[in-house]
């Protein structure tokens, strides 16, 4: 076997492993979610109010509803990379274009997030929103798992 063939096998290994911890990680309820231990702050440690839990129960319904439609979209491509994958066997077109997909979505779920979040920030106090941003940047610089 050439040394390009088993790069290349390898490369395909390495990224079938990334976007099966992704998946993992995105699907898997028994992992610690940092957005649900985000939303947990905002209810239980910063005092909201009346108008601002109900403000906050509008946005987390709105983005249940975009982070599923995001994360079944994230499956399919997902799926196809999986398919490309079967069928050509070395880094081809169609897994080139599967992972391009795969990633355009990945992203679009992270952005989607992050315009969550700035969505939450905007319904706290002032003097809320310095307990929240320190959460937030506990959350994006905490150590890998």
């Amino acid at each position: 076997m050439s040394l390009r063939r088993i790069a290349v096998i390898a490369l395909i290994a390495f990224l079938a492993a990334g976007a099966g911890v992704f998946a993992a990680r995105m699907f898997d309820p028994a992992l610690p979610d940092s957005g649900a231990a985000l939303h947990a702050f905002m209810h239980d440690e910063l005092d909201l109010d009346p108008a601002q839990e109900q403000q906050l129960e509008v946005l987390e319904a709105d983005f249940a509803r975009r982070r599923a439609t995001l994360e079944a979209r994230l499956k399919a491509d997902n799926a196809r990379l999986a398919e490309a994958i079967a069928a050509e066997h070395v880094y081809g077109p169609r897994v080139s274009e599967a992972v391009d997909a795969t990633h355009h979505s990945m992203g679009a779920v992270q952005k989607a997030t992050l315009e969550h979040v700035f969505a939450m920030r905007a319904i706290l106090r002032p003097d809320q929103q310095p307990r929240f941003d320190a959460v937030v940047d506990k959350a994006l610089t905490a150590p890998a798992r």
